[in-house]
Formats: C-alpha cells, structure tokens, sequence
C-alpha cells in the first residue's frame, strides 16, 4: 500500500475505543472529516427510512494505522438496470481518482442503518470478500437515527481472525463452531476511529457555532424518548423471536439425532442376537451391513444464522442501554432543576 506524510496542521478528535489489543493489522482508522460529510449526505441524497446505502472507501496505509482520505458511493440501481456492472463502476471511479491526483487505494466500504440492524449474513459475506482480498479493509456503520439525535454515531469493524478461518473452510456446523470455540461476541471487532480536520476547517466550525440559534443548541435536552425506544424493543422482540425459532429447529434435530441413535442401536442388538442364534444352530452369520447407508444421519442445521442473530440481539441491548443511560440522565437533571425552582 502507498503512504504519505502526516499533515501538520490537523487536530484530531477520538470517535470510538476499544477494550484489550487488537489482534488486526489495523490498531487505529484516521478519516477525513470531508469523508464523514460525504457519507451523510449520501444518506441524506439517497436513504430512505430503513433504506440503506453503500459506498467505497479509498485511502492508504500507515504502519498500523489506516487513513481515509475519499470515498464515493454505490449507485442506487434497479433489478431491470440488467447491464450495470458495479465491478466496472468501481474501477473507472478509482481510475479517474488517480488521473487527478486523489488516494485511490481501496481500503473498504460503508454502510448506513436502520436503528443499528447491520449484523447480518449479507454483511458478514462482503466484509470477508474485502478482508480476504485486502487484508486492511474496514466497514463503517454509520447510524442516521443516532446522528440526528445530536451524536455522530460511525464506527468501524473488521472480522475477527478465527471468524476469517471459519469462513474460508465455510464449516459452519455445530461441531465446526465449537471446535473454532466462537461465539457472536467474538466474531466481529471494534477499531477505533479519530476524525482529523485542519486549522482552516475547524476555524469554520467554531464560526459556525457562534452563529448557531439558541433552540438548536439545547436539542440535546429533548425528553422525548417513546418512538426512538418502542422502535428499537420492536425490532429486538422481532430478532428474539427469530433467535426462539432457530432454537426450536436445533432442538427438533438433536431429537431426531438421538432417535436415529437409538434405531441403531437396538438394529445392532438385534443383529448380533440374530448371528448368536445362526451360530447355535450351526448356519453362517449374516453379512455385515453399512450401517451408514441404512441410518443416514440428519442435516445439522447452520449455526452461523443463529450467531449472527445473537451479535444483533446484543447490539440492539447495548444501543437500548446507551439510549437509556442518556436518558435518565436528563431526567434527574430536569428533576433537580424543577426542585430548584
């Protein structure tokens, strides 16, 4: 990958930590502030409601660190735009890039949510064809509805290195998973996120905040919380019902698995009684059999849906925690001001 010098007229400011090493290439993403505009203005342009969007980001490496410097976004396209090649896309997007000079390397992609539904099989498979091919690649998950509340919510993930061996030999059954011992908190990590703008750029911001009104300086102090926590206990409830069903489908095969064991087994008591009493009257024993063929074993059902579920269970509770925690907050502070008064 290319480098180039750190600027020296940059502040930076820390987005996202982490708890623990990581065990990645990556320690730490530098971004651009013109790539975190240009992320949520493609959602403003183009997302709709739960709707999500994509897009490519492009930067460099530096030591362990991974700087973003541009990004462009998918274009949004229908299934009857047959002749759309995004592969094609992507490559004169990045040729042109370079033709005027900008980092073109490709270290990524984004990805906007809806109230923090982002673990999913779909993401799980792109993130693995990017880390798999470039080893530093990152996706950002950026949160429109926490955003709007007044808290920039981006955040970068990458595959853990067990998740990468497990799905390069695509063995997601039961036994596989186990034998890998990972579960859903193990399967993606957290990189820490710092946003660099220069002196020019943060002169505007503080000139930009003095000419803010007074109304939108206090949106923080909103209580209002009925849509935003109904929505998100909905959309845990639904992922907890899937997760009831993926557990009444493993039950029902561990079932039928002991059944089938004990069909076998008594076939075999069976079996071997019927030779004892052919060699007691002097005839010959019976052929073995192939006990495979005649007991197929039942399809084990992939597991790699249920951990999936579970990673997004989690993630709906910790955005419920965070949510709430605010809340409270501002709750007792409106208690005390109105015993104040």
């Amino acid at each position: 990958m290319a480098s180039r010098k750190e600027s020296t007229t940059a502040s930076s400011v820390v987005m996202a930590s982490t708890s623990g090493t990581l065990d990645s290439p990556v320690k730490q993403i530098q971004i651009e502030g013109l790539v975190v505009l240009k992320i949520i203005k493609h959602y403003q342009e183009e997302g709709q409601g739960s709707e999500v969007v994509q897009g490519v980001l492009l930067g460099l490496v530096v030591e362990d660190r991974l700087e973003i410097t541009n990004c462009f976004p998918f274009p949004q396209h229908t299934e009857d735009d047959a002749d759309f090649d995004e592969v094609q896309y992507q490559m004169e997007m990045m040729r042109s890039l370079r033709h005027v000079n900008i980092d073109h390397l490709h270290v990524g992609w984004y990805q906007s949510t809806y109230y923090g539904s982002f673990v999913s099989r779909a993401l799980l498979d792109s993130q693995f064809s990017y880390q798999h091919a470039i080893e530093e690649s990152v996706v950002l998950i950026y949160d429109p509805i926490k955003t709007a509340q007044g808290s920039l919510s981006l955040k970068a993930y990458r595959l853990t290195p067990k998740l990468m061996e497990i799905c390069k030999e695509k063995d997601f059954t039961p036994e596989g998973l186990k034998k890998a011992n990972i579960g859903f908190e193990h399967m993606f990590e957290e990189v820490p996120i710092l946003i660099k703008n220069s002196h020019l750029i943060n002169v505007l911001m503080w000139d930009l905040e003095d000419k803010s009104t007074v109304a939108d300086k206090h949106e923080l102090l909103n209580l209002s919380s009925s849509n935003h926590l109904e929505k998100s206990l909905q959309l845990l409830m639904d992922r907890v019902d899937d997760m009831s069903q993926d557990i009444v489908k493993y039950n029902t095969y561990s079932r039928n698995l002991s059944k089938q064991q004990q069909q076998k087994h008594q076939y075999l008591q069976r079996r071997q009684q019927e030779n004892t009493q052919r060699q007691s009257r002097g005839e010959t024993p019976l052929p073995e059999e192939d006990i495979s063929k005649m007991f197929k074993p039942p399809q084990a059902p992939p597991r790699m849906d249920t951990l999936l579920i579970a990673g997004q269970i989690n993630n709906y509770c910790q955005n419920v925690k965070e949510f709430t925690s605010q809340n409270l907050g501002k709750l007792f502070m409106a208690e005390a001001l109105q015993g104040h008064n």
